[in-house]
């Protein structure tokens, strides 16, 4: 039953209307979870290790531990103080606790689509700032309505930390400050390691796009005729390394000047490269040189010298459905480039920071860590022109699921066998849902990849093992958007757990991590506007691949880390555009 959350939070007006009637996340039934768990081992293990998996797991769910600890998750779940049982561990345990740098392990990007009407990257840029004030001001004025599906509304909580927020280093775990609207109609432009604050509003009210773009020319100006130590460098830290430097700077007389970046509503980084290839693209907009960035931002328009633009997203407080919705709504219904009759001549204020050769030091060893983080990053970016959305769905299939499929098909080509993969699955149906994981490795796709793999088989055989596949793809990822994953509620179970409490074997079997440790970690993301979108690996040994299902294309983008395993993107790229090919035809032969 919907429980009302007056008593939790304070969210108002329209955008918000619908959060006191949202169900919480479930808490599922101890014996499925568990079936499902072993399930998904089956395709992943040698017979030996997977019979005594089967038999820990079936030990534990016969045991008394297993009721009590399921006992105290449900009591949680019903907690009246509790908004959702998952929210608290799920944001510490995978972002505001985890102590590597966000950039390149967190945070997030979108590249744009070329804009024909931009000519001027400060006049794309103002474009960008007046769409997304004008997103922001329909949140303030509430006429913002909460995103829907077919089964109703999602959850809104997380607009809350879109604007005027920003992730804040600390130990052992990082917060989110949020700052008023009223008062801060602000935007922090960063150009050339230099930090200018633009009120938006001026005189009671708000610049139009000729105004922005003309005042951006000035910041531009001013900001290449001079230099500054990059401070923002600071930000692609270690998050403890950052945490002690964040004091240091508030020490040597600088917190005024972060309070006017973290206050802001966002951030906008005017880039001096111009990229070219896809690689390169995704490169500048993810995090560029670092040197006129805050990566802490959650919301950061990046806008090139030759015009190209997107989007840089810091993950911890916010999913990539919200910020999607945002990036869209600015690039369709910004307004018009155009000179304005009267065009005041608006200020602005160069953000000073004060940097003791301390500080000059620890930039210096922030920047050599994000250069070796960076550089290690070996991206692919796969343009599909052959087909979409559209042929994939005149060919009868799920989108998502064919192309999460044809990974597998690529993967297992190149490798010779399936390894764990994580695929990203919306629970933002329920208060203050996040995500679930599907296990996108099954029983059914291994079946279908081996023979595909395999002279002896047949077309007819192919397609019937393809269209098993396909629905044991479909229904997991319908399970997990009703909270019915396996993931998240064993992680739950581990959590309630006492310190002075034996922990269960099934914690401790291999097969546990090996299952969790993603080789593949999957999302999608789609968009006509965006030539890609992508993030990072979560491990050294595996890849993120970012899927982007257009109509008439998919584009898919391929991370992962140059080390001692000896990935590589392109390779995986290319095996990827192969299966696509033989899908395609697989199902054509009918």
């Amino acid at each position: 039953m919907p429980i009302s959350t007056r008593d939790i939070e304070f969210e108002y007006g329209k955008l918000f209307a619908q959060q006191g009637q949202l169900p919480r996340l479930p808490v599922p039934e101890l014996q499925k979870t568990l079936a499902k768990y072993s399930e998904s081992l089956e395709p992943l293990l040698p017979s030996d290790k997977l019979a005594y998996s089967k038999r820990v797991i079936q030990e534990f769910g016969e045991s008394a531990q297993a009721q009590t600890l399921q006992q105290r998750l449900e009591a949680r779940a019903l907690d009246p103080s509790c908004a959702n049982w998952l929210e608290e561990w799920w944001n510490d345990l995978s972002y505001m606790g985890y102590r590597d740098p966000v950039i390149p392990y967190v945070s997030y990007h979108y590249s744009f689509n070329d804009d024909p009407l931009c000519s001027r990257p400060n006049q794309r840029a103002a474009k960008l700032i007046a769409g997304a004030m004008t997103f922001r001001q329909a949140i303030i004025d509430s006429s913002l309505a909460p995103e829907t599906t077919k089964t109703g509304a999602l959850c809104s909580h997380s607009y809350k930390f879109m604007f005027n927020a920003c992730r804040i280093p600390q130990k052992p775990s990082d917060i989110c400050r949020t700052a008023p609207y009223e008062g801060n109609d602000t935007v922090v432009v960063v150009r050339n390691a230099q930090f200018f604050l633009l009120p938006l509003v001026q005189d009671g009210t708000l610049l139009t796009q000729a105004e922005i773009e003309r005042v951006l020319d000035r910041i531009v100006a001013q900001a290449d005729a001079n230099a500054a130590v990059p401070v923002g460098l600071l930000t692609a830290d270690n998050r403890d390394t950052w945490a002690e430097n964040r004091r240091y700077l508030i020490d040597a007389g600088n917190a005024a000047v972060l309070d006017a970046i973290e206050s802001s509503a966002f951030i906008v980084a005017l880039e001096p490269s111009r990229p070219v290839t896809r690689e390169e693209f995704s490169h500048a907009i993810w995090h560029g040189d670092g040197r006129s960035r805050w990566f802490d931002k959650p919301c950061q328009f990046v806008v090139c010298d030759n015009v190209r633009a997107g989007f840089n997203g810091e993950h911890s407080m916010m999913d990539g459905t919200p910020t999607l919705r945002l990036v869209q709504y600015v690039i369709d219904n910004s307004p018009l480039p155009g000179e304005s009759a009267n065009v005041r001549n608006c200020t602005f204020e160069q953000l000073h920071f004060r940097t003791p050769p301390g500080l000059v030091a620890a930039v210096k060893a922030a920047e050599g860590l994000f250069i070796e983080g960076t550089e290690k990053q070996h991206l692919a970016v796969l343009n599909y022109s052959a087909y979409g959305k559209e042929e994939i769905k005149r060919l009868g299939c799920s989108p998502d699921a064919f192309i999460q499929l044809a990974l597998q098909l690529a993967y297992t080509r190149l490798y010779g066998g399936p390894r764990p993969t994580y695929e990203s699955s919306m629970t933002r149906k329920f208060l203050h849902g996040r995500t679930e994981t599907c296990r996108s490795v099954t029983r059914d796709s291994v079946a279908w990849c081996r023979a595909m793999m395999s002279l002896s088989s047949n077309n007819e055989e192919r397609i019937s093992l393809f269209q098993a596949a396909l629905a044991t793809h479909t229904r997991l990822v319908r399970e997990a958007v009703e909270g019915q994953g396996v993931d998240r509620h064993l992680l739950g179970l581990r959590m309630v757990l006492r310190p002075d409490e034996t922990k269960p074997e099934i914690f401790e079997d291999p097969a546990y991590a090996y299952s969790s440790h993603w080789y593949l970690s999957t999302s999608q993301v789609s968009s006509e506007n965006f030539t890609s979108y992508g993030w990072s690996e979560v491990t050294p040994k595996g890849y993120g691949v970012a899927y982007n299902i257009r109509k008439e294309c998919l584009i898919i983008h391929i991370a992962c880390m140059r080390n001692e395993h000896a990935l590589n993107s392109d390779h995986l790229a290319q095996y990827f555009e192969t299966a696509l090919n033989d899908v395609r035809s697989m199902l054509l032969k009918v």
